[in-house]
Parts: C-alpha cells; sequence; structure tokens
C-alpha cells in the first residue's frame, strides 16, 4: 500500500466508493480504506441489496398466490433455502465484485483493513487485526455509515434473536417469527418471511407503522401488511425477552388486542429498531471532529468537519440514512475540497419502502405541511381510476401530490403501490426544477402505464382528471 496520498476515503460504503471514483475522476490520488475484499458496504453485503434481492423473491412468491384469482394455478410449490440464499449470494458478489473492478479501472487504492487517527493527517491501519501500515494524507472522508440499533435491556444470549444482517443470511424459515419495529426495515424482512412460510407477527412502540411517513400512503400498506402478517400490534412493546427450548418468550406491554396473551413464544425474533451511526471512529478524539448528542458527525453544508481537511458523509452525519442521499453528499464534499463553492441543498431526497405494494415520498409532506401550520392543496388520484393499475390486478394504489395552493408548484409526492420508488424520480424531478401542477398535466405520460398517475393527479388539482370526475371547488 502506498504511504501517503492526496485523499483517503474511510469506509467503501455507497457514499465512500462514489466519493473515491469522483475523486479519482477529478485527478486525485486516491486510497479508499475498508475491511471488505471489495467496495460496497453495508449497503451491498449486508443491506439494501441482498434485502432487494429477497423482497423478489417474496414478490414473485406473491405474484403466484395473487394469479390462481386470475385462474392460474401452480402446484407442488417448493421452496429450497439454499438456492434462495444462493442466488442473494450471488447478487451481492456479482455487484462487489464489479465495483472492485470499476475501482481498479480508476486506480484506486482500495486497501483492505481497519483505520485509526494518529493525529489529523495520519492514519495507522491494521490488516486482519495484525500487520498494520501508516498512511498520510492531505484529505480525508469519513463515511463510516451505520449499524443496526438494539433495545435496551433486551439483549439475550440466542441466536434465535437476529438483526437485519443475521435475518439476511436467512438461517431458515422458522415457523414464527416476531419483528420488533413497524419501520422500514422490519416490513420488508417480515414481508420476505411472510412470503417465505413464516406466521410473523409485528410489534410496534407507536400508534401506527412507518412512523413519520404520510399516513395516506401509510394505510393503504398497514392493510396489506395486516392480511399478510399473523398480528400487528401498534402501541405495544416488548418489555422481557427469554430464550428457551428452540424458541423465545416474549412478554408484550400496551394496547394487547383482547383475548391475545401477554406473553408469547415466537422460533425466533427480528430486532428492526432502527440504525446507529458509526461515528466512533478510532482516534477520532485526536481531531477537532464534533459529535453531537445523538452519534451524529457535525458536518457544514459542504460536509466538512471542524478540521480543516476532514469532511464526512453518509449516515454517520444524520438522516435520512439512505444510500443515495450519501452517494450525493461525496460529490459535494470532493467539489468542496476542491475548492468549489458547493453545498448540500437538496430540496427532495426521495425515501422508498420496498414492501407490497411499494411505498414512495419525497419533498413535503401533507403530515409536515400539517405540523408546521403550512396551507397546502393536496390531491390525491386513486389507481382503482388505472387501466395499467387494473391490469395488474393492483388497484388499491394511490398517487399525491402537495402543491403550493398560490402558485401551484409541486411540494411533495407520495405514491404507493406497485413500482412506486420507480416512479417516485419524476416527483423529485419536478420538485428541483420548480415545476408547477399545470408543467405536470401538460406533460404527456405514456399510456397505459402507472406513470399516468402523476398526470392525472394534476388534472384532478384542476377538476380536469379525465378518468376521476371530481370538480374542482369553487370559493
Amino acid at each position: 500500500m502506498p504511504s501517503s496520498t492526496q485523499l483517503v476515503v474511510i469506509g467503501a460504503g455507497p457514499g465512500g466508493y462514489a466519493a473515491a471514483f469522483y475523486a479519482a475522476d477529478r485527478g486525485m490520488q486516491v486510497a479508499l480504506v475498508d475491511p471488505e475484499p471489495n467496495p460496497g458496504g453495508v449497503c451491498l453485503y449486508r443491506g439494501c441489496i441482498p434485502s432487494k434481492a429477497l423482497l423478489h423473491v417474496a414478490g414473485v412468491l406473491n405474484e403466484v398466490k395473487h394469479a390462481e384469482a386470475w385462474g392460474i394455478s401452480f402446484s407442488g410449490r417448493t421452496i429450497d433455502v439454499k438456492s434462495v440464499r444462493a442466488f442473494k449470494d450471488k447478487v451481492v458478489a456479482q455487484l462487489t465484485g464489479g465495483v472492485g473492478q470499476v475501482a481498479r479501472m480508476r486506480k484506486v487504492n482500495h486497501i483492505r483493513g481497519l483505520a485509526e487517527f494518529q493525529d489529523p493527517r495520519t492514519l495507522k491501519i491494521t490488516h486482519d487485526g495484525k500487520d498494520a501500515d501508516t498512511l498520510t494524507f492531505e484529505h480525508a472522508i469519513i463515511a463510516t455509515g451505520s449499524r443496526p440499533a438494539s433495545v435496551p435491556g433486551l439483549s439475550i444470549e440466542s441466536d434465535r434473536v437476529m438483526d437485519s444482517t443475521a435475518a439476511l443470511d436467512l438461517p431458515e424459515i422458522p415457523a414464527s417469527l416476531l419483528v420488533v419495529g413497524g419501520g422500514y426495515i422490519g416490513l420488508e424482512l417480515g414481508t420476505v418471511y411472510a412470503a417465505l412460510g413464516s406466521k410473523v407477527t409485528v410489534v410496534e412502540m407507536t400508534d401506527g407503522l412507518l412512523p413519520g411517513a404520510d399516513r395516506d400512503l401509510v394505510n393503504i400498506l398497514a392493510r396489506r401488511i395486516e392480511s399478510m402478517c399473523e398480528g400487528v400490534l401498534l402501541n405495544t412493546k416488548v418489555v422481557s425477552m427469554k430464550a428457551v427450548d428452540k424458541g423465545v418468550t416474549v412478554t408484550f406491554e400496551g394496547q394487547i388486542p383482547e383475548g391475545l396473551a401477554k406473553e408469547r413464544t415466537f422460533d425466533r425474533v427480528l430486532i428492526a429498531v432502527g440504525r446507529r451511526p458509526n461515528s466512533a471512529v478510532p482516534g477520532l478524539d485526536k481531531t477537532r471532529v464534533k459529535v453531537n448528542q445523538r452519534g451524529f458527525i457535525e458536518v457544514d453544508p459542504a460536509r466538512a468537519t471542524a478540521e480543516p481537511g476532514l469532511y464526512a458523509i453518509g449516515d454517520v452525519v444524520g438522516e435520512p440514512m439512505l444510500a443515495h442521499k450519501a452517494s450525493h453528499e461525496a460529490r459535494v464534499a470532493v467539489d468542496a475540497m476542491l475548492g468549489e463553492r458547493v453545498a448540500f441543498e437538496p430540496l427532495a431526497i426521495p425515501a422508498v419502502v420496498f414492501t407490497d405494494p411499494e411505498l414512495a415520498w419525497c419533498g413535503l409532506t401533507e403530515n409536515d405541511a400539517q405540523t408546521e401550520k403550512r396551507d397546502v392543496a393536496v390531491t390525491r388520484f386513486p389507481w382503482g381510476a388505472s387501466g395499467r393499475a387494473i391490469t395488474l390486478d393492483r388497484a388499491d394504489g394511490m398517487t399525491k401530490l402537495v402543491l403550493d395552493p398560490q402558485t401551484e408548484r409541486v411540494l411533495g409526492v407520495g405514491i404507493v403501490g406497485p413500482g412506486a420508488g420507480e416512479l417516485i424520480s419524476e416527483g423529485v424531478l419536478a420538485i428541483e426544477m420548480g415545476a408547477t401542477a399545470s408543467d405536470v398535466k401538460l406533460t404527456i405520460h405514456p399510456h397505459p402505464t402507472l406513470s399516468e398517475t402523476l398526470m392525472e393527479s394534476a388534472e384532478t388539482f384542476f377538476g380536469q382528471a379525465t378518468h376521476v370526475y371530481k370538480p374542482k371547488r369553487t370559493k
């Protein structure tokens, strides 16, 4: 490995490798430090990618079940867990190997090891916990990501209690699974196991699934989740767990439905209560980098820390903890260290929950507008009026626009239904470009497609949607 470099990036996830690759494209000498054999980070190895591979498998299984309503049945269905796991692992290997090849093509020095700050311009890099080398640098980007959070007081010694990483390894298909946490991680993995055959129960301590997300969208998803799961317990929390023979006994507290025991035994338990930033970088206290009370590294709009020359991006600097947010921060940080006047100031960052149906949103939500007491116009287009949705036998979706009532400007977009994650990008573009409802209405969309629902949502604002009769209110 080199003894010095112009830029060192610590952490090789979608933020870290995006920063390293972009810096190399800009002519910088770059080293990328990470313990894995190829770049990819949590997202490619233990997060976004393996979970989406398993969600695809779950989607196929759900479609097979759904097909019986169309007169098509498949007999003798079997699930080979080892083959499913092998498919997931193949996807991970293909993508991480591809990113590693791109790193070599860009002449990025990928150094396998763990980094520790010796001072603000020097790292000690330990390889396999044994040999160590020293690397000096001009600039550094901390992109160490996050890890699964735990529930205080609920830690027990049992491999039947899983975090998201362990759940993605697909150790088995348990007969019963308790998912602790009704956020996107819990719901995504819960739907995977439910599709594979587990009886899934979800417990959420708040009064609704996906806390913070738009209720209009969540309500549609919640009905589907409830039909797939054995139970959804809201306003309820787990107060204790005990390992028993071939299972985990769990004690609940809260608004438990009548007739349901406060103590139940599950084959496995998945703890999915969010993620925590990996800000405890060894030796960071030898720099002027500041970490706030929530564990996030403090940065300015250019992603610079309090230590000159040191930048931080991604999950480690704050929410939303999303790979695509980290990738865009990466470019801002590199441009800033090259002397450009830049800032990370997106008008909209899309969020997607890859359940069935998918749920996606960007910009201002109706909930946020109500909290801020902001005057907005909200228009909704039900997928029951979409020809394409009906041909898919999925008329349970909805597309929603949040608009400025005076200027008609698009402030937010929400979509729930199959493919919502693919459709939301048009909403992001509309917000970033300052589009109005008229702009979206006058943009010709192909028919029959789900993308038309965005156009017809805009038409609904004017009381002119072709497939929905909803005259505009007059004052």
